[in-house]
C-alpha cells in the first residue's frame, strides 16, 4: 500500500500569535491528521529557520499560511518554487517591511489566497496588490468576514484545496483501480 504522505506534504503555518493549537490548526489536526503542524515564535528569520528545518528534503509541499504565516509561506516559496506543489494564504501579512517582491519575478506555483473584507489587521487591498505582483497563478478571493476569518474558514472546500480527492485517485490509478 502506497503511503500517501509520500506523494505530497501538507502543511500548516499558523499566524504570529496563534500556535498549531489554534482554532485553524486544532480544525486540520483533527481533519487532516497527516498535516504536518508546528509551532514558530520568535522574530521571523528565527520562524523561517525552523520552517526551513522542518521542510528540509521535503519536496511536493501544499503550504497553507495564515496572516504571518502566509508570510512565511510566501517567503518559502520565493526561495523554494520547486518543492512547492501550491500555495494556500490566508489573510497573508505581505506587506510586512523584511518581505520585498518587487525584484523578483512572480512565481508560478498555483496561489489561492482568501481575505476577509473587513480585515483590520492585515488591510486587504495592499495584501492584494503585492499579491498580483509576486504569484502569476493567482486565485484571490475577497470574503465577508475579518482577519480571522472564522466564518469563512471551516466552509471552504479543504478536501479540493489540499487536494485530498485527486491524491487518492493518483494513487488508486497506480495500484491499477482497486480501492
Amino acid at each position: 500500500m502506497v503511503n500517501e504522505m509520500e506523494i505530497m506534504t501538507r502543511v500548516f503555518i499558523h499566524g504570529l500569535d496563534s500556535s498549531s493549537r489554534g482554532t485553524k490548526g486544532c480544525f486540520f489536526r483533527e481533519r487532516y491528521p497527516e498535516m504536518m503542524l508546528a509551532d514558530y515564535s520568535g522574530p521571523l528569520e528565527e520562524r523561517m529557520a525552523k520552517l526551513e528545518k522542518d521542510l528540509a528534503g521535503k519536496s511536493n509541499l501544499i503550504l497553507v499560511g495564515s496572516s504571518f504565516g502566509g508570510l512565511m509561506a510566501a517567503i518559502f516559496a520565493c526561495s523554494n518554487e520547486a518543492r512547492v506543489r501550491r500555495l494556500i494564504l490566508l489573510a497573508p501579512a505581505l506587506g510586512h517591511a523584511d518581505f520585498n517582491v518587487r525584484s523578483r519575478p512572480p512565481l508560478r506555483i498555483p496561489v489561492t489566497l482568501y481575505h476577509g473584507r473587513f480585515d483590520t489587521v492585515v488591510p486587504p487591498g495592499p495584501a492584494r496588490r503585492i499579491a498580483a505582483r509576486l504569484f502569476g497563478n493567482l486565485d484571490h478571493h475577497l470574503v465577508e468576514d475579518d482577519h480571522n476569518l472564522h466564518r469563512i474558514f471551516p466552509q471552504l472546500d479543504w478536501d479540493g484545496l489540499l487536494e485530498i480527492q485527486r491524491q487518492r485517485k493518483d494513487l488508486l490509478d497506480k495500484a491499477g483501480g482497486i480501492p
